[in-house]
């Protein structure tokens, strides 16, 4: 239902900072929990941050807290992951998902995008 477009994944040194913008067609994202995922070499895929339109929290993987931040900007129907102090740990492919507030369940993923943290 709705399209999910990851951009502003790169090549950054160790300690370097990198945002990540994900743009949605086919729906607001007012209407849907949105959050980030990676998926590193030869690991799982693991949530990273996201948080729902109505909630007053926004929810950071453990590895990521103090480090990442979550924002939306729907007026661009945009969801963005500002990434500081980036870690060699951080190189993954991070994806953008979405779903509805009533579906426990992310439902919508975009291809992603490769960030890649040099040591």
């Amino acid at each position: 239902q709705v399209q999910l477009v990851e951009s502003g994944g790169g090549l950054v040194q160790a300690g370097d900072s990198l945002r990540l913008s994900c743009s949605a067609s086919g729906g607001s994202i007012s209407n849907y929990a949105m959050g980030w995922f990676r998926q590193a070499p030869g690991k799982e895929r693991e949530f990273v941050a996201g948080g729902a339109w109505n909630s007053a929290y926004i929810l950071y993987g453990d590895s990521v807290k103090g480090r990442f931040t979550f924002s939306r900007d729907p007026s661009k129907n945009t969801v963005y992951l500002q990434m500081n102090t980036l870690k060699p740990e951080d190189l993954a492919v991070y994806y953008c998902a979405a779903r509805r507030i009533s579906v426990p369940k992310y439902e919508y993923w975009g291809q992603g995008t490769q960030v890649t943290v040099s040591s």
